[in-house]
């Protein structure tokens, strides 16, 4: 299976994607836990979640751009 440019592409935008993703949603995260450290554990475990999330959407994206080529 030979790999176009377009599905290239598609791949690395895809996976650019998930890292700003997945970035706002730590940075986000830790500015939460510096204003209210009482509830870390709990934004934490939602911040996991979320990031779980934005990697499942990210594979899919990789793997339809890899189909396509």
């Amino acid at each position: 299976m030979e790999i176009t440019g377009i599905a290239a592409i598609g791949a690395g935008l895809a996976a650019i994607g998930a890292g700003i993703g997945i970035g706002r949603i730590g940075g986000s995260a830790l500015e939460a836990m510096a204003r209210q450290p009482e509830h870390s554990g709990m934004i934490q475990t939602n911040m996991i979640i979320a990031a779980a999330l934005v990697e499942g959407v990210a594979l899919f994206g990789v793997v339809v751009a890899l189909l396509q080529g």
